[in-house]
C-alpha cells in the first residue's frame, strides 16, 4: 500500500519523492514523499487538537481500541508479514517475532496500564501535616522515530503504551522500510482509533529533525550518532525524550554451562533477522575449560542453518537489509582476519540468493584489537573469544563504550547473578 494514498497526499507530486526496495529483488515497490517541516507542524497541529478528546477517555476505554487492533493483527497476519519481509528482506520467522512480541506487549499495557497511571499516595517530609499524591498527565503529542531492522515491533510498542497514557502519535518509519507502519495504523484506524490520534510522516532525517523540533516528547530508536542529536536538540527545547541507541553486546559463557542449549542460544542470538537486532549477541568470551567442546557444538548446530529468500519457517536466516550494513559486516571480518582471526563457519556473501545475503559467520582467535569487538557490527557474525576466567570475561566484556544488553550462559544461576 502505497503512502501517496492517504488523504493528505493529493499534492505528493509537488514533494520530493523517495524510491523504497526490495532488498532481495532490489525492485522499487514503491514511492514515499518526503514529509516538509510544514507537514510536520500541520500534523502537529492536528495531533494536539485530538488529543483533548484522545486524553479525556478513561485508560479503560483507551485499551478497548489497542485490543480490538491486537485482534485484527492475528486476523490479518499473513498480510503483514507479507509486507514486512519485501520491504525487509527478513526470515518469515523473524517477522513473525515482530508480531508475536508486539502482542506480548500489547497485552501487558492492556492489563496493567490502568493501575501503573493510577494516582499514588507518596511519602512527605512533614507526614502528619502534609499528604502528596503522584497523578499520571499525557506528555500530548508524543514523536516516535523508528529504524528499519525492526520496524513494525519498534514502532507499535513505542506506540501502544503512549496511545493508552493517553497522548497523540506522530510515527516517522525509516525511509527503508516505510509501508509496514502505514498497513499497522490503518489497522488503528480499522479498529476505532481515530486518524488524527495516530499519524504517520513519511521521509528521511529531515523529517525526523522536523519532528523533534514540534512534538511534546520523543522516543528515538537509532544509530548513536543519530541519537546523540535527537538528544542535544531535545535538551534544548526543554521536551523530555527516550533513546534506543547502539550496541556491541558482549556475552559469556561460565564453564558450567550446558553446552547444547548455550551453542544454541549464542546462535539464536547471533543470527536473529541476520544479525541486525540492537540486543544481538555481538560478542562470545568463553572459559578456557569449555571453549573446545563448546565450538564443535556451535559448528555442529551452525550445519543446520539454512539461508535464503524462501518463505516458511524452516529458513533461519533470509537477506541484511541495505548495503552499509553488508559492508560494515565484511570490513569488520577483513579486519579480523588481517589480525590474525581465523573463520570457521561462513564468511561469503551470497549474492547469487540477493544482492544483501551473507553467510552466518563464526570467528575465532580474535582480540580487542579488532573492530569487530569494539564497534557495533550489525550483521549476521558471531566472533569468540576464549578467556582465563571469569574475572578476565567480565574485564573485556566491559570494555566499551556501549551498555544496550549483555547476556550470560551458566548452569548455576546464582553464580551468573553475582
Amino acid at each position: 500500500m502505497a503512502v501517496v494514498e492517504r488523504t493528505e497526499q493529493e499534492s505528493t507530486e509537488k514533494r520530493e519523492m523517495i524510491d523504497v526496495l526490495n532488498p532481495v529483488t532490489q525492485e522499487i515497490i514503491g514511492q514515499i514523499p518526503c514529509s516538509t517541516d510544514e507537514d510536520v507542524r500541520a500534523a502537529v497541529e492536528r495531533a494536539r487538537f485530538a488529543q483533548k478528546t484522545w486524553g479525556a477517555l478513561t485508560v479503560k476505554e483507551r485499551t478497548k481500541f489497542i485490543r480490538r487492533w491486537l485482534d485484527l493483527l492475528w486476523e490479518r497476519q499473513d498480510e503483514g508479514i507479507a509486507v514486512l519481509r519485501r520491504e525487509n528482506g527478513k526470515a518469515e520467522g523473524s517477522a513473525l517475532l515482530e508480531f508475536v512480541a508486539m502482542d506480548g506487549i500489547g497485552q501487558y499495557f492492556i492489563h496493567h496500564a490502568a493501575g501503573i497511571l493510577k494516582p499514588k499516595r507518596r511519602p512527605t517530609i512533614f507526614p502528619t501535616i502534609q499528604w502528596a499524591k503522584v497523578h499520571y498527565k499525557p506528555h500530548g503529542v508524543v514523536g516516535i522515530i523508528t529504524p528499519w531492522n525492526y520496524p513494525f515491533f519498534l514502532s507499535f510498542a513505542d506506540m501502544t503504551p503512549a496511545l493508552i497514557a493517553g497522548n497523540t502519535v506522530l510515527l516517522k518509519p525509516s525511509e527503508i522500510t516505510p509501508f509496514i507502519a502505514e498497513w499497522g495504523v490503518d489497522l488503528m484506524y480499522e479498529a476505532g482509533i481515530p486518524r488524527d490520534v495516530v499519524q504517520v510522516v513519511q521521509g528521511d532525517g529531515r523529517t525526523g529533525a522536523a519532528l523533534v523540533d514540534n512534538v511534546d516528547f520523543v522516543q528515538f530508536t537509532g544509530s548513536t550518532a543519530v541519537g546523540r542529536k535527537v538528544g542535544v536538540r531535545a535538551a534544548e527545547r526543554l521536551i523530555p525524550y527516550g533513546l534506543e541507541l547502539g550496541g556491541n553486546d558482549p556475552s559469556i559463557v561460565l564453564d558450567d554451562a550446558n553446552l547444547d542449549l548455550t551453542a544454541v542460544g549464542l546462535i539464536q542470538g547471533s543470527f536473529e533477522n541476520a544479525g541486525q537486532m540492537c540486543i544481538s549477541i555481538e560478542r562470545v568470551y568463553v572459559e578456557e575449560g569449555i571453549y573446545a567442546p563448546l565450538l564443535e557444538k556451535i559448528q555442529k548446530y551452525a550445519q543446520g542453518i539454512t539461508l535464503n529468500a524462501d518463505a516458511g519457517l524452516k529458513t533461519v536466516v533470509g537477506s541484511m537489509t541495505n548495503e552499509a550494513e553488508l559492508k560494515r559486516t565484511q570490513a569488520h571480518i577483513e579486519d579480523a582476519v588481517k589480525k590474525g582471526a581465523k573463520v570457521i563457519v561462513g564468511g561469503h556473501p551470497r549474492p547469487e540468493l540477493g544482492k544483501y545475503f551473507f553467510e552466518p559467520t563464526i570467528l575465532v582467535d580474535v582480540d580487542h584489537t579488532m573492530d569487530i569487538m569494539r564497534e557495533e557490527t550489525f550483521g549476521p557474525v558471531m566472533p569468540i573469544m576464549k578467556v582465563k576466567n571469569e574475572q578476565e570475561a567480565l574485564q573485556l566484556a566491559n570494555d566499551t563504550q556501549y551498555g544496550l544488553s549483555a547476556s550470560i550462559f551458566s548452569g548455576n544461576h546464582s553464580r551468573a547473578k553475582n
